[in-house]
């Protein structure tokens, strides 16, 4: 049954490590706004030490999870075991948003694959880790990472990225600050994205 831990030992990291999907949830402070949950897929999870972890945040429609962060820090991720033995990681704590341009970055940005359209790594400080059972959660067979948002950020290059951030990633649905604008980005609009880019790690 659950568990709780006071750090991320060996087997943990190693069963985080195996995922190919997680969830991450987040609230605005207060009683009003909207609660967001967003699956993350691709190689873009880390466990910096047994009590820090950091994925990559990549550009898509939703900037959620980011203007959550900078308005109280509270963040969950959540892993399930597809395959194997039953079992539900929870981790939750104190998350923050590390730009490009930071100090500390580039550094964070070199300990994952070269994706296109990186905004951010989100960098948490673990206060609880628990597990329980995961006994309702389906067996189900990996067939491959989808490619579409890679594409999409890849067709948008550099700059048309830059201007569909401005559009789209400034603000969240609550209207809280989302991402800070780059200096000298220019406003403009461009077409959105397709239909499904951004449903993962866009909020």
């Amino acid at each position: 049954m659950g568990r709780t831990f006071s750090e991320l030992d060996d087997e943990l990291t190693g069963f985080l490590a195996e995922q190919r999907l997680f969830f991450v949830a987040s609230a605005p402070s207060g009683d009003g706004g909207h609660v967001n949950v967003s699956p993350k897929g691709y190689d873009t999870f880390r466990v910096l030490d047994p009590r820090t972890v950091a994925y990559l945040d990549l550009t898509g429609s939703g900037v959620e999870t980011v203007a959550h962060l900078r308005d109280n820090g509270r963040i969950t991720l959540m892993f399930c075991a597809f395959a194997g033995p039953p079992r539900i990681v929870r981790l939750q704590g104190r998350g923050e948003p590390v730009f490009p341009g930071d100090p500390r970055f580039d550094a964070l940005a070199s300990l994952f694959p070269p994706l296109p359209g990186v905004r951010s790594v989100i960098r948490v400080a673990l206060e609880r880790i628990a597990t329980s059972c995961g006994y309702a959660v389906p067996l189900m067979a990996h067939e491959g990472e989808r490619d579409t948002l890679s594409k999409w950020a890849e067709r948008k290059g550099p700059e048309g990225l830059s201007r569909y951030r401005l559009e789209k990633n400034t603000k969240s649905i609550d209207g809280l600050p989302g991402l800070p604008p780059p200096p000298g980005d220019a406003g403009s609009s461009t077409p959105g994205a397709p239909s499904g880019a951004g449903d993962v790690h866009g909020s």
